[in-house]
């Protein structure tokens, strides 16, 4: 098992990376389940693939599971849920100092731990990713939120877990299609600031995702050693260095937008689109070697993910695609910083892009096909 610290001040917790740790559940989170009762979010997939095991792991060590099971999709991370499942938190007299455990993906992730920040102004969470997504990425690092009809995820909370527990085991289970989708911020690692870990995923992603344990295990300890220590040093986004960890964002929400936030365009898939999209306009600008944003795309394609706008045969233009970008959280004064690359590995924020050469591009690139 690996183990990795996310170095928090005052709220310093580990990452646990290993298979079988549902199993193991109690003794893992040993001393911070303090009632026999324990609250349990997931939604119905990961109920019918893993329910069972969390059930024995508790019940064969003296606790009794309360599950809430909720529907899979971003339409869970609603106003209407968040509400819902606060009162159903309220109702099982949770405490400030009880843990409730999120055992999901990112969507499950993020709707408990914003019920976890706002419950009595604060109550405790150990997250329990069953995704690839979630294992190397939302789950580490604190950021909680719901959707609304302005855009995703702009209602929310930092709020840190006490543990995260990343079983690659429940990789095994997960669809193709959604493995392939967490496999895009897996490789956000190497676009960021390690072309050399991008050039292990062009040598090893395939056979990653194809069901290698050993790269799948060392894939996810370093993409959250990546992110820990990211995090670590900008915890709120305040410096400017968490907010490289968006890279493929801004392009990839206006796509969820204007998909509906629906299973017709997975998260993971719109942020590796979204990280061409990046490559692209940088070639654009002159940032970066034209030939290597098509190496960005030609990696993302060969995985199996979206690498062309035009393929959603989407019924909208470049502008409406800019419109939905101006609810991005990274809007300051009005501008909106975008995260550009001078290379495979060399991402910085940029705040002086005009959103109307934006429109242009996308304009371009949706008529590519």
């Amino acid at each position: 098992m690996a183990v990795i610290a996310v170095d928090i001040a005052g709220r310093p917790y580990e990452v646990r990376i290993g298979a079988g740790l549902l199993a193991e559940l109690v003794p893992q989170c040993r001393g911070m389940l303090r009632k026999r009762g324990v609250p349990i979010i997931t939604d119905a997939n990961v109920h019918t693939a893993w329910g069972d095991v969390v059930e024995a792991a508790l019940r064969d060590n003296g606790h009794e599971p309360h599950w809430r099971i909720l529907q899979p999709g971003e339409q869970t991370k609603s106003w209407d849920e968040l509400a819902a499942t606060v009162n159903w938190l309220l109702e099982m007299e949770v405490e400030r100092n009880d843990h409730i455990i999120a055992l999901g993906g990112g969507v499950i992730g993020d709707l408990t731990g914003f019920c976890a920040s706002v419950t009595k102004r604060g109550c405790k969470f150990i997250q329990v990713p069953t995704t690839l997504l979630a294992q190397v990425d939302s789950s580490v690092g604190g950021k909680t939120a719901i959707n609304t009809p302005a855009g995703k995820n702009l209602v929310g909370a930092f709020h840190q877990p006490s543990l995260v527990l990343a079983d690659l085991s429940a990789l095994e289970t997960l669809p193709d299609r959604e493995l392939r989708a967490g496999y895009a911020e897996v490789v956000k690692y190497g676009l960021i600031d390690d072309a050399d870990f991008f050039a292990w995923c062009d040598t090893n992603g395939a056979a990653m995702l194809a069901g290698d344990s050993h790269l799948r295990e060392y894939a996810v300890a370093y993409s959250v050693s990546a992110k820990a220590r990211i995090v670590a040093e900008d915890e709120f986004e305040t410096t400017g260095k968490r907010a490289l960890l968006n890279l493929g964002h801004t392009f990839g929400h206006a796509l969820e937008a204007e998909t509906g936030f629906s299973a017709r365009l997975l998260h993971g898939e719109a942020v590796a689109l979204g990280m061409v999209l990046a490559a692209r306009y940088s070639a654009h600008l002159g940032l970066m070697p034209r030939a290597s944003a098509e190496h960005v795309a030609q990696h993302i394609g060969d995985v199996g993910l979206p690498a062309r706008l035009g393929e959603l045969e989407l019924d909208c233009n470049g502008s409406d695609l800019v419109r939905h970008m101006l609810h991005d959280k990274k809007m300051d004064a009005g501008t909106l910083p975008f995260l550009l690359m001078k290379g495979v590995g060399h991402t910085y924020l940029d705040k002086t892009v005009a959103l109307d050469d934006v429109a242009a591009f996308l304009d371009e690139e949706l008529s590519r096909g």
